[in-house]
Parts: C-alpha cells; structure tokens; sequence
C-alpha cells in the first residue's frame, strides 16, 4: 500500500473510531449530527471524541492526584497538536483532518480542558451567574469547536449564539441530573443563592423531596435555559444552509428534556428523563416544516 492509500485508510479508520465513540455515549447528538454532509458529520464525531477523551480522563481515574496527572498528559497531547507533532492515536489524526478542512480556533479545546479541571476540583456554584460561567467552559467551549463546522462563513459572527446553545444544553443536563448527581458524585450544581432563596436544603435532595421550593429553583434555572435556546434561534438563518437542520434538531431534542422532566412532576430523582422517540420525530417534521418555509 502506498503512502496516499495509507493515509486515505487510517483517515477512514480514525473517523470510524470517533462516529463509534459518539454512537455509544450520546444518542441525542448521533441522531441530529448524523444528517449532516459526511465531512461535517465526520468533524464533529472527531470533537466530539475529543469531549469524550477528556471526561473519560476524569472518570476513570480513582484519586485527585490521577485526575489531575490525566488531565496533564492530555493538555500536553493536545500542546503537541497544536505544535503539529501529535501522535498516530486515532482521535489526533481526525483532528487534525478537522483543522486542515476547517478554521478552527486551538483555545476551545483548551477552555473545555479548563472545564474538566473545574469538574475534578468542583464545588457547589454559589450564583447563578457562577453555574453560567462553569457551564461555558464544558459545554459552551464545544459549541465555539462546532462553529466553524456549521457556520463556514459567519462563525466569527456566531460565537456568542454558539455559546449560548452549549450553555443551554449544559443546564438542560443539570436539571436533569439533578438526583444522579447527588447520589452517586455528591455534586449539587443548583446555586447556593437559589437554595438559600427558596429555603430548599441539602437535607432535602437527600429525601428526594420535590416540592414547590424545589420546583421554583428547576424552574429558575430551566428558565435560562431557555432563553439561550431562544438566543440560538433567533441567529439559526445565519449558520450554514446545510447545517441548519441538524444543530436546529439537535437543540428541540435537548430542550425537551426540559419538558419531559415537567411531564414526570419534576421527578429527576428516579426518572431517566429523555426526549421521547415520539417527540424526536415531531421536532423532526417541525423544525423540516420551519425551515422549508423560511
């Protein structure tokens, strides 16, 4: 095999690593993205594994001290791509596939890494404005990766709706988790402030209690999530025409989550709340029907 046919082959391979990754850990986002052209699509498994690799790092690893040396090793990895010396790992030689096609920025991919320290070194937010700006550096950092990808002309434009959008779906996976994260991660990610507020106490997610000080607190939060995904919308014509569809999609999905948690009496304590297959293809037919007649 010669050097073009090799190259051409561990390419295709690399990317078959990273759409398999995808697949695995997150249906919502395999189901939108999968629709898009084939070199996007590929392009965002590719970042996707990449978010995946540097939680992964975090998770498996048993102490702080290895949280930490993991986290190390994949900002130096990622140094060495940015320096162009990056290893033949799977996920490195999509990226940098990812980075020839596309212009990317390199300090997302950093900023998500800061996002993972901030995860391993948590504490409760103490405001609302604290959660925001944790929930920028995991999952607003992702949405700046994609832009570039499904809005080629005017991502330089769209950075704070791309922000926006990766905001939104972060506090849709918090009020969503909310029971999960307390019970097997000891994590509280509702504000202090909104806790303090309504008087709901950390004695009271451990009884599970859903009551109307609990429901004012999910509310408050859910309700700026949804304001981001407004702000998504109102700049959707802006992205790219062949992209429009999937991250559209890709938002109603993730926004009815909220919805499903408020169908169940706000059980995210024993429920696994998700959108149901039912409403993915409902959004389907609405956001094909918006987009038709826009």
């Amino acid at each position: 095999m010669n050097t073009r046919n090799k190259k051409a082959t561990d390419l295709k391979q690399a990317y078959a690593y990273c759409e398999e990754i995808i697949k695995k850990h997150s249906k919502s986002f395999y189901f939108a993205f999968s629709k898009l052209p084939k070199d996007k699509a590929n392009a965002v498994y590719a970042i996707y594994a990449f978010c995946r690799l540097a939680d992964d790092s975090i998770d498996e690893a048993e102490t702080k001290k290895q949280q930490a040396a993991a986290l190390k090793s994949l900002a130096e990895e990622l140094g060495q791509f940015e320096q162009g010396n990056e290893s033949d790992h799977f996920l490195w030689i999509a990226l940098r596939d990812v980075f020839d096609r596309y212009d990317m920025s390199i300090q997302p991919f950093y900023d998500q890494l800061k996002g993972q320290t901030m995860d391993y070194r948590f504490k409760q937010p103490e405001t609302m404005k604290t959660l925001v700006d944790y929930s920028y550096y995991v999952a607003g950092s992702v949405g700046l990766m994609l832009l570039p990808i499904i809005a080629v002309k005017n991502h330089s434009d769209l950075k704070k709706e791309a922000i926006a959008l990766g905001v939104a779906m972060q506090l849709t996976n918090i009020l969503r988790d909310v029971g999960e994260d307390f019970n097997k991660i000891d994590r509280i990610y509702l504000p202090k402030d909104l806790m303090n507020h309504y008087g709901y106490r950390k004695e009271d997610l451990f009884e599970q209690l859903i009551d109307e000080k609990f429901v004012q607190i999910w509310e408050n939060i859910a309700h700026r999530a949804e304001q981001l995904y407004d702000d998504f919308f109102q700049s959707l014509n802006l992205f790219d025409e062949d992209s429009q569809f999937q991250v559209a999609l890709s938002a109603k999905v993730y926004g009815g989550i909220l919805d499903a948690v408020r169908e169940n009496g706000y059980d995210c304590f024993t429920q696994k709340n998700k959108t149901s297959s039912a409403k993915k293809a409902l959004f389907y037919t609405q956001v094909k029907n918006n987009l038709s007649g826009k």
